[in-house]
Formats: C-alpha cells, sequence, structure tokens
C-alpha cells in the first residue's frame, strides 16, 4: 500500500501516504503503541499543535471497564438517558418558543 524511509533518527519515519488519504503505521510504532489489526487509531491535536497517535480499545477489551470504578448513582442508566432525552426535548422546544 505504501512505501516508508526510515530517517537516520529511530523514532521518526517517513510514510507515503495514498491519493484516498491511507498511511501504513510502521510495524514498529505499531508495537509500541499496542495497535492490532484490524483496528482504530486516534488522532488527537495538542493545544501546541503536535498530533498525538493514540490506540482505541476494542469494546472487548473494555468490557467490564466500568465495573472497576464506583458507580455515582444508583438510578439506572436508561432513567438517565431517558431523563436526558426529555431535557434536551424541552430545550429544544423552548429555543423554537423563543425564535433564538
Amino acid at each position: 500500500m505504501s512505501t516508508s524511509e526510515q530517517s537516520n533518527e529511530s523514532e521518526k519515519e517517513v510514510v507515503a501516504v495514498t491519493k484516498h488519504g491511507q498511511a501504513t503505521i510502521p510495524k514498529r510504532f505499531r508495537e509500541k503503541l499496542g495497535i492490532e489489526a484490524p483496528g482504530k487509531v486516534l488522532f488527537r491535536e495538542t493545544d501546541e499543535g503536535a498530533v498525538i497517535v493514540e490506540q482505541v480499545r476494542s469494546p472487548s477489551e473494555m468490557r467490564g471497564f466500568a465495573a472497576h470504578s464506583e458507580a455515582t448513582t444508583d438510578e439506572p442508566a436508561t432513567a438517565i438517558l431517558r431523563d436526558k432525552r426529555e431535557q434536551d426535548r424541552d430545550d429544544r422546544e423552548s429555543e423554537f418558543a423563543t425564535g433564538e
């Protein structure tokens, strides 16, 4: 898919980008970041303008993640979502009524 050229510095590598915007993450960086193929990565820009690439965990890796932390409410998630949807609907209706 793409070819890469390794620079003299150990933490840099030039990677070709296809006309479709695709690039291959070099194997050593995938291994360092724990990225498995197929998978997903997150590109994030810092306030200083640097672009960070992070591993996105699969749903199976996240299974049980919330169980490891203390719950902040005894209210079921469905009730919280229902209340939030009602509040959002009320906000939209009042926004349209005032013409904002």
